[in-house]
């Protein structure tokens, strides 16, 4: 446990918790929470895609909320951070496209062997050493590259939605330019609401349910590990926690825990794999709604991450209601909520892609990301770190520090400098 990174702890969380909270954190929490609720959208098309039950998938997106959901409270509570939990959406296209393969039961087993593979990175320290061969201008290149198309999904619907679209967009910088207690993302919430309350939205499809996680055994086979289990853990370690870190990093808080969250993500992927559920790890949109500026002052953006965290708890058992909501929603509704809440972040993003060192490296990170390009069935963002870094390598090596700073030569410099 030495490698794990210190944190603020967890007996004084409730009561920091209700004195941080204030506007800003809560509308940033609710936006990532709806996000996060409408990312299970995705879960139920790949799942019908590879011909699953829909009872299957169902208790497979109750399972990623409730499960992501209580550890995503205890991570950015511990280290006061915005961090909120979630899974991998390529590791879950990979999942539900592994099942009719090598069944349920072997591909929960790889599942378990890709969280035990993280939890073992994570506490021997090792994610210092994949940091360094993934620059943060490479990882902020896959990162502009995967947020692009929020930004891309929020201008859209000028072409097909104009009015509730430009009515939305406009409310948003209204309220960021004269009300300035109020948080533009709730205005733009309230507003979105209003429109389709106006419009004649129909939620007469929308029914009450109620369902919690099952339990199922893991079985293990070879072939599950090798066509699932190693891509899995790739995919966690090489690109769901760099691609965290480096947000948060990029929003100006330079401790985030690489080496803690890449363990914790490996022990909530080995509790998930018993409960019909993939992968568990710091989920990157959802941390740049989080740890932006939307989300107010610097200090207390972690509690954003908390409510995340708490939306996913309460709304899991319910999410076949939520789901038939968010069915009964305009699709250009959570587009544009979503796109405003990234707005900043995607540009930070690309400013730190392409003002510093690994400029070759980091183009091609940002257009494989872009690109959306599947390799042997994995995703661009893993290809846009790998053959960004390959690349880098390449043609810009002296780019890469590869000095290991050792806590007594650190020590004697400082007492030079204070010298």
């Amino acid at each position: 446990m030495k490698h794990i990174e210190k944190g603020v702890g967890l007996l004084s969380a409730p009561r920091d918790f209700i004195r941080d909270l204030n506007g800003d954190n809560f509308s940033a929490g609710l936006v990532a929470g709806i996000f996060g609720l409408s990312a299970g959208i995705i879960h139920i098309s790949a799942g019908t895609a590879a011909g699953l039950p829909q009872e299957f998938t169902l208790l497979w997106v109750i399972s990623y909320l409730m499960i992501n959901g209580l550890f995503g409270l205890f991570l950015p509570a511990y280290y006061r951070l915005p961090l909120p939990m979630a899974n991998s959406i390529p590791g879950a296209l990979l999942f539900a496209a592994i099942i009719p393969v090598v069944g349920l039961n072997e591909a929960l087993g790889a599942t378990l062997i890709a969280g035990v593979i993280a939890l073992v990175v994570g506490l021997a320290g090792w994610m210092s050493l994949v940091m360094r061969l993934m620059p943060m201008p490479i990882v902020m290149g896959m990162v502009a590259g995967i947020l692009l198309k929020f930004g891309t999904n929020m201008v859209m619907p000028l072409q097909n939605a104009m009015l509730p679209a430009v009515v939305m967009i406009l409310s948003f910088f209204f309220a960021a330019r004269y009300l300035r207690r109020v948080p533009p993302l709730v205005v733009t919430l309230l507003v979105g609401v209003g429109y389709m309350a106006l419009s004649g939205a129909d939620f007469s499809g929308v029914t009450f349910s109620m369902q919690f996680p099952e339990f199922i055994m893991p079985a293990f086979t070879l072939e599950a590990f090798l066509a699932y289990g190693l891509p899995l853990a790739l995919i966690l370690v090489g690109m769901e926690t760099p691609a965290g870190v480096g947000l948060v990093k990029g929003m100006g808080f330079k401790d985030a825990p690489a080496n803690a969250i890449t363990a914790l993500g490996g022990f909530g992927t080995m509790i998930s794999a018993f409960f019909n559920l993939h992968s568990t790890c710091i989920a990157a949109p959802m941390t740049g709604i989080c740890s932006g500026p939307e989300a107010g002052s610097h200090d207390k953006r972690w509690v954003a991450a908390v409510i995340v965290g708490i939306i996913f708890i309460v709304a899991a058992p319910f999410y076949g209601f939520v789901f038939s909501l968010i069915e009964a929603m305009p699709s250009y509704f959570i587009a544009i909520i979503a796109g405003l809440a990234l707005l900043r972040v995607i540009g930070s993003a690309m400013h730190m892609t392409f003002s510093g060192k690994h400029e070759v490296g980091a183009m091609f990170s940002f257009l494989i990301a872009v690109s959306g390009v599947q390799i042997f069935g994995i995703g661009s963002s893993f290809w846009a770190l790998v053959l960004g870094a390959g690349i880098s390598m390449l043609v810009e090596f002296k780019d890469f520090d590869f000095t290991v700073e050792r806590p007594l030569a650190r020590k004697r410099l400082l007492a030079r400098k204070a010298g």
